[in-house]
């Protein structure tokens, strides 16, 4: 879905809407919040937001895995598989498995470690212990209320944490953030805090600050021309990336988050980009979510997380895996 215009503001709809938010809100914070939830085989690392989208978890959860494979551990990736028809538990395979089956966010953690979808997360951890994984990384399990997590992440947005500071349906909100961040073991802080969120938060949660940087095989977009298309919680902030590599961007398509291609989506912007010799662009999580002759024909910039302290990040993590 394409964020309401009415969220950016605390004013006119979002505020007949409060109501239904704090029920929202509510009952998201006490299914959360459940004592006694089941405890899993291996330690569990869970990444989320507060927010309904644009945060930047994915980037962050696949970050976090790079650590722990670093520290020589077999790391898993659980997820729901938001957008695929397949309840699981069932373990990825990137060239068996489409976005309709499991969710592009799947597909892109299958690349680059063993990742298991299911919607009951604890079946799925289970399965990863069973084939030798030794840590389990929850991608969006902040609100998810059944297993226990043994380290909780929540991923901050630095230019708009809250949104307009209402839940769902009136903002972009899960629920309220003194509610989620009670939670939270630290905060991934992801780009400049623009609103100094960091002077408001309690002085014992850990921040980790970090960056989203293109991958540098993206320089190659310099100065050239480019149609670009996304289909992300904000695909505003791609549009915004390829700027500041210095793509002249000649056109921008935005999709609604996750939206399934079909062809007939798609061809017309490559008609468009090659008919005046620029070059179709998109993001890594929309490419895997096109068909192969039409991924084939696209340029895909790809984003990853810079930390600002790798050793803060390792030691978090020690912390929890040494327990």
């Amino acid at each position: 879905m394409h964020a309401p215009e009415f969220w950016t503001s605390d004013e006119g709809l979002s505020r007949l809407l409060e109501p239904f938010g704090r029920i929202y809100g509510a009952i998201t914070t006490a299914r959360a919040a459940r004592d006694n939830q089941p405890r899993a085989p291996i330690p569990v690392i869970s990444v989320g937001g507060l927010t309904v989208g644009g945060a930047g978890k994915t980037p962050v959860a696949m970050a976090l895995v790079r650590r722990l494979q670093s520290l020589g551990r077999r790391p898993a990736v659980i997820l729901r598989g938001y957008g695929g028809t397949l309840k699981g538990p069932v373990r990825v395979e990137e060239h068996i498995h489409t976005a309709a089956e499991v969710g592009d966010e799947a597909l892109l953690h299958a690349m680059s470690a063993p990742t298991w979808v299911a919607r009951r997360r604890i079946d799925g951890v289970r399965a990863a212990a069973e084939q030798a994984a030794d840590v389990a990384v929850l991608d969006d399990g902040h609100q998810h209320p059944g297993l226990h997590k043994d380290l909780r992440i929540v991923v901050l947005d630095g230019a708009s944490p809250f949104g307009n500071g209402y839940v769902f349906p009136a903002g972009p909100l899960r629920e309220k953030p003194a509610a989620g961040l009670a939670r939270a073991d630290a905060v991934v802080m992801v780009g400049n805090d623009a609103q100094d969120v960091a002077s408001r938060l309690p002085p014992s949660l850990p921040i980790l600050r970090a960056d989203m940087v293109p991958d540098p095989r993206a320089l190659a977009l310099r100065g050239r021309p480019v149609v670009a298309f996304a289909g992300i919680a904000r695909p505003e902030k791609f549009f915004e990336t390829l700027q500041a590599l210095g793509a002249r961007i000649v056109a921008v398509h935005p999709f609604e988050d996750h939206q399934a291609f079909g062809p007939a989506d798609i061809q017309p912007i490559l008609d468009e980009a090659f008919a005046i010799n620029a070059v179709p662009v998109t993001t890594a999580k929309d490419a895997v979510r096109l068909s192969p002759d039409q991924r084939q024909q696209v340029d895909v910039v790809d984003v990853m997380v810079r930390w600002a302290d790798e050793g803060a990040v390792d030691a978090l993590l020690k912390r929890v895996l040494t327990a």
